[in-house]
C-alpha cells in the first residue's frame, strides 16, 4: 500500500514510524492509494484517513491511529513517551493539576471564536464560547477583523507564521489563549 499525506500531516506520520510515504500538496491516485488527510481535506478517488491535531488530545489520537499503519503500532504509553519532550503538551494531555487549575479559571472567561480549528482548542481549554457580551474575541491571523471597545481581538498563527511540528504549533496557541485575563 503507498500512502500520500500533506505537509500538514508529515510529522504525524513520522513521529508513527511510516516512513514510505509520498508527500504531495494535492492527494491524488496517481501518487499512491491510500491518503492521511486533515479531516477538512477533500480527496475523491482514494481511500482516505481522516485525522484532526488542534488539540494536544487529538495530536496524541491521531498519532495512534496512524500508528496502525506503520510497521510497529504504538502503545498510548509511547506516545506519551514522545510528548515528554513537550512539557506543557505532556501536562495536558495528563490532566496534571496545573492544567485543571487553568480549566477551572477559563470556564468563567467568555469568548467568541470564528474559526472551527480555533473553537477545538478554545472548548479544549474550557472557556466559555458564546456570540453575545463576549471578552475575546478569537480568529485565525489571516482574517481581516477589527477589535472594539466591547472586547479585546485575539489572533492565532496560522500557515506560514508557525511551525509546521503540530505539538509545537498548539503549544503556541495554547500559550497565546493563556495569557488572557492573567
Amino acid at each position: 500500500m503507498k500512502i500520500v499525506t500533506t505537509p500538514m500531516c508529515k510529522d504525524i506520520l513520522d513521529i508513527a514510524g511510516i516512513r514510505d510515504y509520498n508527500l504531495i500538496k494535492h492527494p491524488s491516485r496517481e501518487y499512491g492509494d491510500f491518503a492521511i488527510l486533515l479531516s477538512e481535506s477533500k480527496v475523491q478517488d482514494m481511500d482516505t484517513l481522516r485525522i484532526k491535531i488542534n488539540t494536544f488530545n487529538q495530536i496524541f489520537e491521531s498519532i495512534k491511529k496512524v500508528s496502525k499503519y506503520s510497521p510497529k503500532q504504538l502503545t498510548d504509553n509511547e506516545i506519551n513517551e514522545y510528548f515528554k519532550h513537550y512539557t506543557f503538551a505532556y501536562e495536558w494531555i495528563n490532566n496534571s493539576l496545573k492544567v485543571q487549575k487553568i480549566k477551572q479559571r477559563n470556564k468563567n472567561i467568555k469568548v467568541s471564536v470564528l474559526s472551527k480549528f480555533i473553537k477545538d482548542i478554545v472548548e479544549d481549554m474550557n472557556f466559555t464560547i458564546t456570540d453575545k457580551d463576549f471578552d475575546y474575541l478569537i480568529c485565525p491571523d489571516y482574517m481581516d477583523v477589527e477589535g472594539s471597545n466591547n472586547y479585546s481581538l485575539i489572533k492565532l498563527p496560522t500557515h506560514d507564521n508557525i511551525s509546521k511540528n503540530p505539538i509545537e504549533k498548539a503549544e503556541l496557541r495554547y500559550s497565546i489563549l493563556l495569557n488572557i485575563n492573567i
